[in-house]
């Protein structure tokens, strides 16, 4: 997993918005937790969420490129609600939410959210995604400015936009056929 050239200040980021995942076509066979960054900067991105013996984990960096997605966890998903922090590199700003989980400037993996500061990490607000007990999803990052909404990476699938909240809307990955 990379990491990024991570700096320690983002400034608010009022023109970024996290406006909905989407069904990619064609779907891969396997089921996985995808995040798909379609702004024009590149993107270091975070994911908390309980592992199979029911601790909580963070884990990052993933740096996406521009309009690129990623793997964040590969299998069927074992869990309804997952957690991600993301942050623009290029412009700055951030991803972010309520649920206050543990990170790090370099490559992580954490487990537990609890005392954070006292043991070397970051405090880190993540927003939730309810996945809804799906096998597999996606979630999608996009930017918003006083322009029209971004296109969504494969043509003609439509984009579910949320403006004005701070969480995202998801919805799950079509299923392959």
């Amino acid at each position: 997993m990379p990491f990024p050239a991570f700096t320690s200040c983002f400034a608010p980021c009022r023109h970024l918005l996290v406006a909905a995942a989407f069904a990619l076509a064609p779907a891969p066979a396997s089921a996985d937790f995808y995040l798909c960054n379609n702004t024009g900067s590149r993107v270091g991105v975070t994911i908390g969420y309980k592992d199979t013996d029911g601790a909580w984990v963070t884990e990052g960096w993933w740096n996406l490129s521009a309009r690129s997605c990623e793997t964040m966890l590969k299998g069927t998903l074992i869990a309804r609600f997952y957690y991600i922090y993301a942050i623009d590199y290029d412009r700055g700003g951030e991803w972010s939410g309520q649920a206050t989980m543990c990170t790090r400037d370099k490559e992580f993996t954490i487990k537990g959210t609890q005392d954070c500061l006292a043991r070397g990490f970051d405090r880190t607000g993540f927003f939730e995604v309810d996945t809804g007990e799906q096998r597999t999803w996606t979630v999608q990052l996009t930017e918003t400015t006083e322009g029209p909404q971004q296109r969504p990476l494969t043509p003609g699938t439509p984009m579910l936009p949320t403006p004005g909240r701070q969480s995202p809307s998801q919805v799950p990955r079509a299923p392959a056929r």
